[in-house]
């Protein structure tokens, strides 16, 4: 299993749209950046991901599962971008905020903290441990 950071801005999906969309998931979309794509494109069924709110906010509030592999996005009509779909697996006990997540030595070398921009990113797993501990997270919902 490999793990992932999402980028969203509260104003374009909320965490509470998120869950709200089931067990089903929702389609990822909108992600306009290559490398973005392509990490998408390595996600596979089962993945883990944190849901970053980014914005005013820039904190983890919750996990989310790959549901579906790279697909065509359905907001592009040039065919060259792609998304996955994602399900809520659960919120984070306590928010865990960029400030805090920078002033995590052993964090020091996460893709959030040295390309804030970003917005699919991969996680890993040592990097997911922490961040989980720092949010409150049972073990179960770790992995």
């Amino acid at each position: 299993m490999a793990y992932w950071l999402l980028k969203s801005e509260a104003e374009t999906w909320s965490w509470d749209q998120q869950k709200a969309s089931g067990n089903k998931g929702a389609e990822w979309t909108g992600v306009r950046n290559y490398q973005a794509r392509n990490n998408m494109r390595a996600m596979k069924n089962g993945d883990l991901g944190f849901f970053y709110l980014s914005g005013d906010d820039k904190c983890v509030v919750g996990v989310v599962k790959v549901v579906a592999e790279a697909h065509p996005d359905s907001t592009d009509g040039t065919g060259v971008w792609e998304c996955v779909d994602v399900a809520a697996v659960s919120g984070v006990p306590k928010p865990v905020t960029l400030a805090e997540i920078k002033s995590t030595k052993a964090l020091k070398s996460m893709v959030l903290v040295n390309n804030s921009r970003l917005s699919v990113q991969p996680v890993s797993a040592e990097e997911w441990s922490i961040i989980s501990r720092m949010a409150g997270l049972k073990e179960k919902s770790r992995s």
